[in-house]
């Protein structure tokens, strides 16, 4: 059948129209006064004009209780207590004692090294956590062998036990089931952990929303847009909350062994139910490394937080960027208003400080971890 002319010319519009829209598709974003601009571009400078009060140094020596360094066991660690001195960082502890090789003798022989490394140099000023090689786990006497380890290192001058965040995730046993972070086999390393008075520092899970749908509604859309590798599904490996039940059945099998729930278990954006775990489990401590940005946007409500568990809440950082500890400093230490995170994936939103009262801030600073880390040095901290 013959087109008519009206019908060939209504055609050719739509055609020319399509090209258009494709062309203008094809074209890269331009922040331009009239132009299209990306979330990610947009960075507004804000005109809002309040007191600052930027620190780069803490008001008080503080102990990072959550830190991670992959080559203690053979660096030259001046230049590393050269960056502590800047922040008036007394004590780190090295979390990462055995570092990523599942070889047990090659982790042991790094974790020696490091130890070693730490003793001659600064003592006084570093201290470093073991961890628990899941490699095998199945094989008969795998758990006595972990405990055994265990007791060595604690021997040898680790301070306490870091689980990562593979427990739960992607650690398996011998027959390639996944481990979860309550299996019974795990039972007497809780157990010894507490006989022995070290502290279990413990991640499990991660945010929330890697698990949730990745739509305009997620807070961190961003960051699972930059970081892919982060979203998660109720099958990879189980939903976020069945890993958190997990770790809680930990603590409440294990009221004598004392946890420090790393990421402030993944509750500081929601302190009320974080209020009523801290009543449920006494033996749980919180650690704020990589959530100063939920408790920086909640200024009030985290400041009676912290007022009310000044005595379980540890300071913490996570990873090793110096300048970002300002951010931390600022958020506890004053009341300034309407400033900008350091990380914007992390965070779109701006920080407001706590202003915490001298002898809370001196407490999540140092006297919490001097409490329940043993053989750490006081000399150097306030009373």
């Amino acid at each position: 059948m013959l087109l008519s002319l009206r019908n060939l010319r209504h055609l050719t519009a739509l055609s020319a129209f399509s090209l258009l829209i494709l062309s203008v598709r094809a074209q890269p974003k331009v922040a331009t006064a009239n132009g299209p601009i990306d979330f990610e571009e947009y960075e507004p400078v804000s005109t809002l004009k309040t007191p600052e009060h930027k620190i780069t140094r803490a008001k008080y020596p503080f102990i990072d209780v959550h830190n991670h360094q992959y080559d203690m066991d053979r660096t030259d660690l001046r230049k590393l207590v050269t960056q502590m001195d800047s922040l008036n960082m007394g004590i780190m502890v090295n979390l990462s004692g055995r570092g990523f090789t599942s070889n047990v003798a090659e982790s042991s022989t790094f974790l020696g090294n490091a130890l070693a490394n730490v003793q001659k140099s600064y003592p006084k000023r570093l201290a470093i956590f073991t961890n628990i090689n899941f490699a095998n786990l199945g094989e008969p006497g795998w758990t006595e062998k972990a405990v055994k380890l265990l007791e060595d290192d604690i021997k040898n001058g680790a301070k306490g036990l870091k689980i990562y965040k593979s427990l739960g995730f992607n650690v398996k046993d011998t027959e390639g089931k996944r481990v979860r972070v309550d299996d019974p086999r795990l039972d007497a390393i809780w157990a010894k952990c507490g006989q022995l008075g070290v502290p279990v520092l413990i991640h499990t899970a991660d945010p929330k929303p890697f698990w949730d749908p990745m739509d305009r509604f997620n807070e961190r859309w961003l960051e699972l847009k930059t970081h892919p590798g982060r979203k998660r599904s109720e099958s990879n490996p189980v939903s976020w909350e069945q890993l958190i039940a997990e770790q809680h059945n930990v603590f409440r099998k294990h009221p004598k062994t004392t946890f420090i729930n790393a990421h402030m278990g993944w509750y500081p954006n929601d302190l009320v139910k974080l209020d009523s775990l801290m009543k449920v489990f006494p033996n749980m401590l919180v650690e704020i490394g990589a959530v100063i940005a939920e408790l920086g946007r909640q200024p009030r409500a985290s400041r009676k937080f912290f007022e009310k568990y000044q005595d379980r809440i540890l300071f913490g950082k996570d990873s090793w960027v110096p300048s970002e500890y300002a951010t931390y400093f600022r958020v506890l230490e004053t009341d300034d208003e309407y400033f900008p995170y350091h990380k914007k994936y992390h965070a779109f939103w701006r920080m407001y400080g706590m202003a915490l009262p001298d002898e809370v801030l001196k407490k999540v600073y140092y006297k919490n971890a001097l409490r329940i880390i043993p053989g750490l040095d006081k000399s150097q901290f306030p009373n």
